[in-house]
């Protein structure tokens, strides 16, 4: 019996409060259709101190992903930046509801900080491999930046996926 080889792990440096994540989270959800199981998007958490809200933005989304529904969670709030900046933790619980999620325990979650450590977690890692901004993409150790400008990036994953992929054979 052939064992499959393992997926294209593509990690996506994300912030919650971030208005160019959500262009990217399409990009990635493009992604995801083209390459299925083939293709392992990691969202990775990398909250800017600009951004009021994004620390509690990225904990809320472990609190969806750990009910199942991480990347819809993702979608929703990105969806609302400009209502999460006025309306805050509020939008985040209210999100949650309207996903079918457990909102009293988002709540709970939010209040009780379970979350932080893997924030912080990949915030430090983020650090460490050169992040400085959001959205940002690793793909086969290559950092791509997209905090600037998100021109052609989705062609260049894509390049580095297929290259990756046919290695694998």
């Amino acid at each position: 019996m052939t064992v499959p080889a393992p997926p294209v792990v593509l990690e996506f440096w994300c912030e919650l409060q971030c208005p160019d994540c959500g262009t990217a989270l399409a990009d990635v959800d493009a992604l995801r259709a083209r390459y299925g199981d083939a293709l392992d998007v990691q969202l990775r958490h990398f909250p800017l101190e600009k951004h009021r809200y994004a620390l509690t933005a990225a904990q809320a989304y472990e609190e969806a992903y750990a009910q199942g529904r991480g990347l819809p969670y993702a979608a929703a709030v990105l969806a609302r930046v400009e209502e999460l900046d006025r309306r805050g933790e509020r939008l985040l619980v209210e999100v949650a509801g309207e996903l079918g999620l457990d909102a009293e325990e988002m709540d709970t979650a939010l209040i009780d900080g379970r979350h932080m450590l893997m924030v912080d977690s990949d915030e430090a890692e983020g650090r460490a491999i050169g992040v400085t901004g959001t959205p940002t993409y690793v793909i086969g150790g290559e950092l791509l930046d997209g905090s600037k400008d998100q021109r052609g990036l989705l062609e260049r994953i894509s390049e580095i996926a297929d290259r990756l992929l046919a290695a694998r054979g």
